[in-house]
């Protein structure tokens, strides 16, 4: 359903939350300018503008809102009305529905929104979040992955739920937590609850070689590209020239259609030649753009005001993916894929090979376990809240249930060849070399954005000039974007 916001309060004491909702709306108008949306569990108002809402005289103890930024011409306004109750869904169906996903929705929730809640979570793959309002509760749900942020907090007055936590901290709610992917939470004004329905699964080692494996995660990673791009004419890949984006840029053109590279980075960066090097022997038009210290000191507040924690790693990281949406907007695309997951996935980490010599195969086994499953946490929300602030949709081939589960089931050798491997994900080279990518593509070791970008190097330049840490200076920045912020 596009890109947007969604927003919901339950009241602990029966008064009107519709205002709350507004607020948490107006927190989130850079996520949905096209419409906005409240609703009561009966009835729902839709406008170009939320000031057009204020008036119109709400009042219902359980609410949800939503901000809409069209993507596809499917896109419709939100919230919608059920049999007795309204919906809000957030995000996409893979592979797509032919109607608008959230009419896919309401066919699984009937009249039984609270049982059939757990259906969506169960049977509908995708990257969303929903919220139900019914009389005397609110049904929420996320994902089994987390791709689609969502968060939850509560005051004395209310529980809510929204896209980002400065609609949360708007309510004055300080202990706000990211709602746990995979399942369904019941609120109602005595309390909550959680119940988990389909959450990531930890299976057991297949015994398989390299040849079988590699032709296998081709085909489950051909599957997963064609139904992130079914719906689309062109798109755009966040580009470093590397083995992950490099391997989806061809199966996207494979799909036939119309692709475009996108990279960034820091002046004078060799990282930026290699990914003209790498455009060029794929034969895919590059869009790449070079920036200055300037350009890192002048996005640093935004970034952090988005991704709405003082965390080093996740600035270094966010920097660059900020320019890619914002540069893929500008040339009109409006989805952007990256190659998320696939280090998590296949050992592409340099610490996996101290986890392998210090403690053994089963500590990388277990390592890569939790990433993939903490990832909502450490990254998914981060890259979408940087990206929806340019209209972008983010979509992720490698975070797909299929993959996932075989990614995991994995022997490690086939990942990491050994303590010392110094390129590592061995069985996604060997997928490389069946696609027939150039052979300086497939040897390329993983180095981190924030450094090949050379991101990391110029904000700790800037954080010395001012005397101060790294750490020091990044948070001094996010509390002028965050005064009340500990």
């Amino acid at each position: 359903m596009g890109l947007g916001a969604i927003a919901a309060v339950v009241s602990r004491k029966g008064d009107n939350a519709v205002p709350s909702v507004l607020t948490m709306l107006r927190r989130l108008e850079h996520r949905g300018v096209d419409a906005h949306g409240v609703a009561t569990p009966s009835s729902t108002t839709v406008a170009k503008s939320i000031e057009r809402i204020e008036g119109r005289n709400l009042s219902s103890p359980v609410a949800l809102g939503h901000n809409l930024s069209e993507i596809l011409p499917r896109d419709c306004p939100q919230p919608t009305l059920g049999p007795n109750f309204a919906l809000v869904f957030e995000g996409r169906l893979f592979p797509h529905p032919e109607t608008c996903e959230v009419d896919e929705v309401l066919k699984k929730l009937k009249r039984e929104p609270q049982k059939n809640a757990q259906v969506v979570i169960g049977e509908l793959e995708g990257s969303y979040v929903f919220a139900v309002a019914c009389p005397e509760k609110l049904i929420v749900g996320r994902d089994m992955f987390g791709t689609k942020p969502l968060y939850h907090g509560e005051n004395e007055t209310a529980y809510a739920i929204a896209s980002e936590r400065k609609a949360l901290w708007a309510l004055g709610m300080e202990k706000v937590k990211s709602f746990p992917p995979g399942k369904l939470a019941i609120f109602s004004s005595h309390g909550f609850i959680f119940l988990p329905i389909k959450t990531v699964v930890r299976p057991s080692l297949t015994s398989t070689n390299m040849d079988r494996a590699a032709r296998h995660l081709q085909d489950l990673l051909m599957v997963s590209t064609e139904r992130r791009v079914s719906d689309l004419k062109e798109t755009a890949v966040a580009f470093s020239g590397g083995l992950d984006s490099s391997i989806i840029a061809v199966l996207v053109d494979i799909c036939e259609k119309d692709t475009h590279l996108i990279s960034v980075g820091l002046e004078g960066q060799q990282e930026t030649r290699f990914a003209e090097a790498a455009a060029e022997k794929l034969g895919l038009p590059l869009h790449l753009q070079t920036f200055t210290t300037d350009d890192v000191e002048r996005i640093l507040p935004k970034v952090l005001w988005l991704i709405e924690e003082p965390n080093v790693i996740k600035a270094g990281v966010a920097i660059p993916f900020y320019w890619t949406a914002e540069i893929a907007s500008r040339l009109g695309y409006r989805v952007l894929l990256a190659g998320q997951g696939s280090d998590e996935l296949f050992g592409g980490y340099h610490r996996y090979l101290k986890e392998y010599a210090q403690f053994g195969v089963t500590a990388v086994q277990d390592a890569m376990y939790h990433d993939i499953t903490s990832s909502y946490d450490m990254n998914f929300q981060r890259d979408n809240q940087v990206c929806s602030f340019h209209k972008v949709d983010l979509r992720l081939p490698f975070i797909d249930n299929e993959i996932v589960q075989f990614a995991l089931g994995l022997p490690v050798d086939l990942k990491i060849k050994s303590k010392e491997d110094p390129l590592r994900k061995r069985v996604l080279r060997q997928v490389a070399r069946n696609l027939e990518l150039p052979q300086f593509i497939i040897d390329k070791a993983k180095k981190a954005i924030q450094y090949t970008t050379g991101v990391d190097k110029t904000l700790r330049k800037l954080a010395n000039k001012e005397s101060l840490t790294l750490q020091e200076y990044v948070r001094r920045i996010f509390q002028k974007a965050y005064p009340q912020r500990p």
